[in-house]
């Protein structure tokens, strides 16, 4: 019997959801994800500090605030450089969580993103800037996808968030399951099986609606808690992963069924309907987990860029 990573390998597009190179070429994932945290994490380990001097050393700006600015900037792209040097599909970064609320700065630093790669040779095609799924930053997708920059909307917690992403046409969303389940378990006090769990019903509606209206944005399953909670969305365009669950689904054996078919999708009663900005604002509104949930990721990351910030400023003994 293949592993249960080899079964689901063989339905769903795996992503390693890591920006540790080791991690990254050990598990051999078609596509890898970063963020502001991961490579926080990354950049505390000694092996990256040549990575890390190199994003100094090459730092341009007329202030220290500037430089060090630049500075974080290059170094997410040199992590995402080496990182396109292991997978061969699509490899996430992600714009300042500060811009969440601002359309023109989230544009421009895509832009900015999308020409550092250029100088390290890498093409606009292999990559995917990250842009949190407020209004503003589904508005700004919407731009770049017309200008030819692929966007992988992340923070979505909530179905009109989707349906807003799609009608951007942006290349792909990144649903947040575990932190859906997190809000819910601490939320309504009690337990859920894999199939009852919230995040991983949010998934599943949202992938059902995409392929029953024909929307072409990839569903990517994300933020996962447990091997059962990935397997659960088994058949999903994509998911990203951990590399301690991939590590745990190399070791079952477990026979792993298709949950999700774009097939059976088709045939569901589900009504088409338009997210407009009002109808957008309403839903969230109403919706006190996605709300929740979206506010403290943007600050999470807010913060982890500050941290960030600071260990590049210290560095340049600023």
């Amino acid at each position: 019997m293949p592993t249960c990573r080899e079964q689901l390998a063989k339905v769903t597009k795996i992503v390693a959801d890591t920006g540790d190179l080791d991690s990254i070429r050990s598990l051999q994932p078609e596509d890898a994800t970063t963020n502001p945290s991961l490579i926080l994490a990354a950049v505390s380990d000694p092996k990256y500090s040549a990575l890390v001097e190199a994003a100094i050393k090459s730092a341009k700006g007329a202030t220290v605030e500037e430089k060090v600015s630049d500075a974080t900037d290059r170094l997410a792209v040199a992590f995402g450089t080496e990182i396109t040097k292991i997978v061969p599909g699509y490899v996430s970064t992600e714009v300042d969580a500060r811009l969440s609320f601002d359309v023109q700065g989230t544009i421009a630093k895509a832009h900015k993103t999308i020409a550092l790669y250029a100088e390290k040779g890498v093409p606009k095609e292999r990559i995917l800037i990250k842009i949190a799924s407020t209004w503003e930053g589904i508005q700004a997708a919407q731009i770049l996808e017309q200008q030819g920059v692929k966007c992988n909307m992340t923070l979505l917690f909530n179905f009109y968030q989707a349906v807003a992403c799609a009608q951007a046409k942006a290349t792909l969303i990144s649903p947040f399951v575990g932190r859906i389940l997190d809000w819910y378990k601490a939320n309504e006090k009690k337990e859920y099986s894999h199939d009852e769990d919230p995040g991983v019903l949010s998934v599943k509606k949202i992938f059902n609606y995409y392929k029953k209206f024909g929307h072409e944005t990839i569903v990517m399953g994300a933020s996962f808690r447990s091997v059962g909670e990935v397997l659960a969305l088994t058949g999903c365009d994509r998911l990203t992963i951990s590399p301690a669950l991939l590590q745990e689904m190399d070791k079952m054996n477990d026979e792993v069924p298709v949950k999700l078919q774009s097939s059976t999708a088709t045939s569901m009663d589900m009504q088409q309907v338009f997210v407009d900005e009002k109808k957008f604002r309403w839903e969230m509104n109403q919706d006190a987990m996605a709300t929740e949930k979206l506010a403290e990721g943007v600050r999470k990351f807010a913060a982890d860029i500050n941290k960030l910030e600071a260990i590049i400023r210290e560095k340049m003994g600023k």
